[in-house]
């Protein structure tokens, strides 16, 4: 309750700054920090009173610039109007690098063909940014919403964003995976099954002391785990929980390369093949094998995924799954077109579309060496 008595403090004082023209419309208000110093406050206060401000259309949010003052006297500015439907938003996780720019390609292609304007923005896979990023496109009043989902493995604080989509009637569609409270439509691949072919490649190969490398905060990783697991199931093969390796969003540049290396440093435990969570893994993993002077795929085999540009980017080209990428952003931009129209119900009505990968076999995987065959299980 004390809480809320700040919260309600710091929006009060807000309000008084507007009202009284300490600040003008269009004008930028002391950023988080600040406004944390002088009222003495938590962050998480000042993030709530900031927000209910914004929501309630005294203030907006710039993307990259900072919270602004609005024009009161514009009723427009508090309750846009809704457009022509020519304004699309599109969030994803990561916006320049790997994967992403395919599937941006894909959405700009059709939609610009169509004459919509795009609003982007990146939430880094964080929850916090991902609010920001979705309030800002509430108050530049999109006209639909196609969204790459983060940290989709766990319970999402910013649902209440979308259910607020609905009721607005503003449609939104996930892709690569969604967030399972609200079954919202949704573009993925079945990467349970990637995770199958993968593992299953590496066992018809003679391997059978294989490490997976599996992002945990997210479904994908997840659902790629669950395949890697069936794989030795259905080849009847002594699975051990040492062979799944997880790591967060954190511990990507730094945990999971250590962790790798203490894997394999020991000659006699060391796997065989390694199956990774996609190809920028499986390029790290390379560099490690190299610092190692261990020969891929003499000595190790590895399976990337998502079948980007980065496998063919080194001397070792990389078995990869594949991933539609700037298909899967077409089909996006095409469903959330015919919504925002109230066209082609068929489209629509179909909430959900799940492509089926295929393995892209290139020259880091063999089969597994002699002497491999002698060595034990325990990891």
């Amino acid at each position: 309750m004390a809480q809320q008595t700040k919260a309600s403090m710091v929006k009060q004082k807000i309000k008084d700054w507007i009202t009284e023209g300490t600040v003008s419309p269009g004008e930028k208000i002391y950023s988080e920090n600040e406004l944390v110093k002088l009222f003495q406050v938590s962050r998480h206060t000042v993030r709530q009173a900031v927000g209910d401000l914004v929501h309630e259309g005294w203030l907006y949010r710039e993307q990259g610039a900072g919270t602004f003052v609005a024009n009161r006297t514009n009723q427009a500015q508090i309750k846009p109007m809704r457009s022509a439907g020519k304004n699309i938003g599109v969030i994803t996780t990561y916006i320049s690098d790997y994967i992403f720019p395919s599937i941006i390609k894909g959405i700009e292609s059709y939609l610009s063909s169509h004459g919509y304007s795009l609003t982007f923005a990146c939430t880094d896979n964080d929850p916090e940014k991902e609010k920001q990023c979705l309030e800002a496109m509430l108050n530049r009043n999109i006209d639909g919403l196609i969204v790459e989902p983060t940290r989709s493995s766990s319970y999402n604080p910013n649902l209440h964003y979308y259910l607020e989509m609905e009721q607005n009637h503003i449609p939104y569609l996930m892709i690569n995976q969604y967030y399972p409270q609200l079954n919202p439509p949704n573009i993925i691949l079945n990467d349970e099954k990637g995770g199958f072919i993968a593992t299953d490649h590496l066992i018809k190969l003679g391997h059978k002391k294989i490490i997976g490398l599996f992002k945990s905060d997210d479904i994908q990783g997840l659902n790629r785990m669950q395949g890697f697991i069936r794989a030795f199931r259905e080849n009847q093969i002594p699975f051990f929980p040492e062979m799944i390796v997880t790591f967060t969003t954190e511990e990507k540049e730094t945990g999971l390369l250590h962790k790798i290396k203490h894997l394999l440093m020991s000659k006699d435990n060391r796997p065989t093949g390694i199956i990774c969570y996609n190809d920028e893994i499986a390029i790290n993993v390379l560099n490690v094998l190299r610092e190692l002077e261990i020969k891929v795929p003499e000595d190790l085999s590895i399976v990337g995924y998502d079948d980007s540009y980065l496998t063919e980017a080194s001397e070792i080209k990389i078995t990869s799954v594949t991933h539609p990428k700037m298909e899967m952003g077409v089909e996006a931009a095409k469903w959330i077109v015919a919504a925002v129209e109230n066209r082609d119900n068929e489209l629509v009505e179909n909430r959900q579309k799940q492509y089926e990968p295929e393995l892209v076999i290139r020259n880091s995987t063999s089969e597994v060496k002699e002497h491999h065959s002698n060595i034990t299980h325990g990891i």
